[in-house]
């Protein structure tokens, strides 16, 4: 866990996954990302279980997250990385990455990995670069996978 003040205000960096708020994150993810627009809330939980997470609080109120997918010894890739709009610009999202990349349960790692389109000047500022080797790396990527699954969100 993780303290620090930005202004008058405290804020609180956790990974303990019983203080997120789900719907606060779904809401973001499913309407305001453009990388996981439409992503069922059952997806969404499958995907916090099975990752790392990092949550930005103001008082109780949840206003920032992201979550690393990762093996703890090798590889990790950082996804779902945002802020709500009325918290930007404080330095939350420079401070939210500093807490990940020291989480302890981190080190050591050979690969971090993540996709972005427009926040590259921020990770820049955490040793992330582009690809050295573009032409090693291979995707499977299913852009539409959320607008073609059956059953209630």
């Amino acid at each position: 866990m993780w303290r620090k003040n930005f202004g008058t205000e405290e804020f609180l960096v956790t990974t303990d996954q019983a203080k997120l708020d789900v719907e606060v994150i779904h809401r973001f993810l499913a309407t305001e990302s453009y990388w996981a627009r439409g992503i069922p809330r059952a997806t969404l939980e499958s995907s916090l279980r099975h990752s790392l997470c990092f949550g930005i609080f103001h008082q109780d109120q949840q206003v920032g997250f992201a979550r690393v997918i990762s093996d703890h010894a090798t590889l990790a890739y950082v996804a779902d990385v945002f802020v709500l709009p009325a918290f930007r610009g404080r330095g939350l999202s420079k401070w939210l990455m500093e807490c990940v990349s020291s989480h302890p349960d981190l080190q050591k790692l050979r690969r971090w990995i993540l996709v972005t389109q427009d926040a590259h000047g921020l990770y820049k500022k955490f040793g992330f670069r582009e690809l050295a080797h573009p032409e090693r790396f291979m995707e499977r990527h299913n852009s539409d996978v959320y607008a073609h699954r059956p059953g209630p969100s």
